[in-house]
């Protein structure tokens, strides 16, 4: 079993594309498991960041 890895929300955000703030909004609300490391240091998995993001089909055409 590997051991599990975390990233910061900045690590986070600049891998994915999404900002700190959404990021953090997700942590907010519970949509994304992040864990605290003493008073000021958020760290998620990247595994939980990238569940959160769906793929996006174009819309079908109306013709």
């Amino acid at each position: 079993m590997y051991p599990k890895t975390y990233e910061t929300l900045a690590q986070a955000a600049e891998r994915t594309g999404i900002t700190t703030k959404t990021l953090r909004r997700w942590v907010a609300s519970g949509r994304l498991p992040a864990f605290r490391y003493g008073p000021r240091l958020i760290r998620v998995e990247p595994g939980e960041v990238d569940r959160l993001m769906c793929v996006v089909r174009p819309a079908q055409s109306r013709a």
